[in-house]
């Protein structure tokens, strides 16, 4: 899954794509690189960050999702918000990627079961202003896995069809490293919930700070590339369905990395 942000705030590559025609562009040519599926964002979900109205995110996002839905190209459409997510899929998108598992717009499930798209139910406990007071677990896998289960019996009882349903353990949102590399090492106990995962990890914060220069200064973001394909492959190597990331091309040859070293260990264990 590419990344195509429309915003002037997005933590690593804000204001980058924010004009609609260098959105598409972008899009497309993350498409030739391999690209599966193209994310298209209208509000920045970083830490601290501040929403902005439902029109001027449906303003930045459906021009994007419309044209790039002529070229062929499946999208999803990044939005907490069900009147978003049912204009964007009007306009083309094929799945809806809710970082807020339906909490921020209870009307969402009900929006997504009536298109029956698959529908991406993220683990979140706040608002981008509040999140970081919330990263506060005993045992975070255990706890994730348990709030998402809960999300997932929400949705379903809404009407959204098991088959549509796709989790994100929701790395870096009310969530501190340690917690997100636990989550990323276990993995297994995520997928026992029964359903295909998708893994952000790319140019999180997480990365910058394992980084960081020997004073502590974090890595740039744009400088976490190399460590975000270690993650897709080890991520892919254990289940993920999905990453999505920044930068397409390299991510695409970690996963083949990844489907190799796992195939060849599948028939190693047979013979």
């Amino acid at each position: 899954m590419g990344v195509v942000n429309v915003t002037p705030d997005s933590f690593s590559d804000g204001g980058n794509w924010f004009d609609p025609e260098v959105a598409i562009d972008h899009g497309l040519r993350l498409v030739e690189e391999g690209a599966d599926i193209i994310d298209v964002g209208g509000e920045s979900t970083r830490p601290g960050a501040q929403r902005v109205s439902l029109e001027e995110e449906r303003r930045r996002v459906e021009p994007v999702i419309k044209a790039l839905a002529q070229e062929g190209v499946p999208v999803s459409v990044d939005t907490m918000r069900a009147e978003v997510a049912e204009s964007a899929i009007e306009a083309g998108a094929r799945l809806v990627n809710d970082v807020s598992g339906g909490l921020a717009d209870p009307v969402m499930p009900r929006v997504v079961a009536a298109a029956r798209v698959p529908y991406v139910v993220m683990h979140w406990r706040g608002h981008s202003h509040t999140m970081d007071t919330r990263a506060v677990y005993a045992d975070v896998v255990t706890e994730v896995r348990d709030e998402l289960a809960k999300r997932v019996d929400s949705v379903l009882a809404e009407g959204v069809p098991p088959e549509c349903v796709v989790l994100d353990p929701g790395l870096g949102f009310s969530k501190h490293p340690p917690h997100n590399w636990a989550l990323l090492t276990h993995l297994g106990s995520l997928r026992e919930l029964g359903y295909p995962l998708i893994i952000g990890a790319s140019r999180k914060r997480f990365l910058t700070r394992l980084l960081a220069a020997p004073d502590g200064t974090p890595r740039s973001f744009g400088g976490c590339d190399d460590a975000t394909q270690a993650v897709t492959a080890l991520a892919a190597a254990a289940g993920a369905w999905c990453v999505r990331v920044h930068k397409v091309r390299p991510n695409a040859d970690a996963v083949r990395v990844a489907a190799a070293w796992s195939s060849a260990r599948g028939g190693y264990d047979r013979g």
